[in-house]
Parts: structure tokens; sequence; C-alpha cells
């Protein structure tokens, strides 16, 4: 039988639920009342998980406030509050994808090594698996090697690929992109973008440059601007998901290699202080192991009940 994807959650949140609940529980050993002193070392144990400064400090104020409120004075009582506060920041935000035209289109951006290809390989795949027809578009004509790659991926997920040669304009790239969606009776468009930041005008004018083609083409089409981050960055994805969202409007995140790291407390942080939701998270290198986020299960898989800890 096939994991559910909350089970292959829970297995690639081993690193991150190994040093957020590590740090988080140790700190309940230590205090069994509610005092000021459990509070900061909560807040130092949430710092520690890549959780973030300043949503770690917005944690531990909501959590004040609870104990105030609810009359707590148990510390495992607190700990129950903390993953309903971490819940509600996740799921504050819709983590729901935008595709609901014919075709849509789905933008993917991100800076090379995160992932970005294979993640556009993967959900290539994950919606031809629903029974939707996909096309990609190469769009990051910046490298010969993105371009072949996508093709790879285009050929495994068993979809369509429109690309140019290496230095061609992308907007072009799109708009045959575009054509050929129309012709074929794709469903959707799922288009590559040059994945450099070190110049974000050059990366603006580009960007702008394929939303007008994809505005006077598809005038009415559903759009995703999709930034792919690399989990194991760690605090590095929320610099970079700050930078792109300077260069252009971001409707989601992609997060990859969740199951390498034990930084996955990022995903806190990007919901908290980007106010971006997290659209699909990567726990594996299988073509099924990237799967649209669902803020509870992972909320569970981050902070288990105590009876599920083994």
């Amino acid at each position: 039988m096939f994991k559910s994807f909350k089970e292959k959650l829970k297995k690639g949140l081993e690193k991150t639920r190994e040093s957020f609940s590590t740090k988080v529980d140790s700190v309940f050993k230590m205090f069994k009342k509610v005092d000021e002193e459990l509070f900061e070392e909560l807040e130092e144990a949430l710092i520690s998980a890549d959780v973030g400064v300043d949503t770690s400090l917005y944690i531990i104020e909501e959590l004040r406030k609870k104990v105030k409120e609810k009359h707590l004075t148990e510390a495992e009582e607190v700990k129950i509050e903390i993953k309903e506060i971490i819940s509600t920041i996740l799921t504050s935000i819709d983590s729901t994808m935008n595709i609901s035209s014919t075709p849509s289109v789905i933008m993917v951006i991100g800076v090379n090594g995160v992932g970005k290809t294979t993640s556009i390989g993967k959900m290539a795949a994950n919606y031809k698996a629903q029974g939707k027809k996909v096309i990609l578009g190469a769009g990051d004509t910046f490298r010969a090697a993105a371009i072949d790659q996508l093709a790879v991926w285009a050929e495994r997920a068993g979809v369509d690929i429109i690309k140019h040669e290496e230095g061609s304009d992308p907007g072009a790239v799109m708009f045959d992109t575009i054509a050929a969606a129309k012709k074929r009776g794709a469903d959707l468009i799922i288009f590559d973008t040059a994945g450099r930041l070190h110049n974000k005008k050059n990366l603006m004018d580009e960007l702008k440059k394929i939303y007008k083609i994809i505005e006077r083409e598809l005038p009415d089409a559903s759009k995703e601007v999709l930034l792919v981050l690399d989990a194991t960055t760690g605090q590095n994805a929320i610099n970079q998901a700050h930078q792109f969202g300077e260069a252009t409007d971001i409707t989601g995140i992609v997060l990859t290699k969740l199951d390498g790291t034990a930084k996955g407390g990022i995903v806190i942080a990007i919901a908290h202080e980007q106010n971006i939701p997290v659209k699909f998270v990567g726990v594996g290198e299988a073509v099924d192991d990237l799967e649209p986020f669902v803020a509870s299960d992972f909320a569970s898989a981050l902070i288990p009940e105590d009876e599920e800890q083994v």
C-alpha cells in the first residue's frame, strides 16, 4: 500500500521534529508550573529551532495571552496551546491553488539549486495524475542545462513541453506555450523562469514582460506565482522570500527538501513574517513526494501528541 502524504510528512519531518520537539520538550521537563522563566526558555527553544526571532516572539506573546485568559497553571497545558497557535499561524492564509480556469498558469520562480525544475516536474506529474492535461514552458533560457533538465522531467511525467534555444526570449517561449496550450486543449501551463536574483531589476523586467503576454493572450486565466525555497537553508530561505517578494507578487511557496533538514520550523516563519502561504512541500526524491501543503497535518507532524511519539 502507498503511504498517505500525512504519513510521508510525518516521516519526512523526523529531523525537524527531533530538533523542535527535543528543544521544546526539554523546557517542559524542566518546568512543571507556568512562570516567566518558562516563557523565556520556550522563546529560546523556538528561535534555536529555526522558527525565527520575530515569529518566536509572536508565539510567546500569544502564549502569554492564552495562559492568562484560560488560567493555565500546568506546563503540559501550555504545550497544547503552542501547537494550536502554530496551527493558527499556518491556517491563517489560504493554501488552496487558484487554477480554476482552462488553461490556468503557474509561473515558478526561485534561485538555482533549490529544486525548482524538479518541483515543476513533480507538480506536472501530480496534476496529470489528477486527470489534467499539463504543458510545460521552458522559460529559463539563461541556462541550456535548465532546458534539458525540464525536458527530462516532462518525459518522466508524460507531459508536453515547449522549449526554445538557450538565450532565447522567455516572453517568446511563453507566447508559444500559450498557443500550444490553446491548440492542444491543455488545462494547465507550468512555466519555468530564470533562477537569478543578483539583479532584481532584470528579473522584474523579465517577469513583467511575461505577465503582459499572459494578460494579452489569456486575460481571464487563473494565475499562480510560486517561489521555490530550499528548506535546508533555514533563515536564508526567508531572505530569498523577502527579496523575490520585492521583485514580484508571490502567491505561494514550494518548500523543498523538508526531509533532509532539521530547519522545517521556517514554514511557520514564512507564513507569519512573509504572509505567503506554503502551497507545496517536498519530503523525498520520488516523483510523488511533492504534495499540497496541509497546515493541520504539518502541525501534527511537527508536534505529535505524547502517545504518538516514539
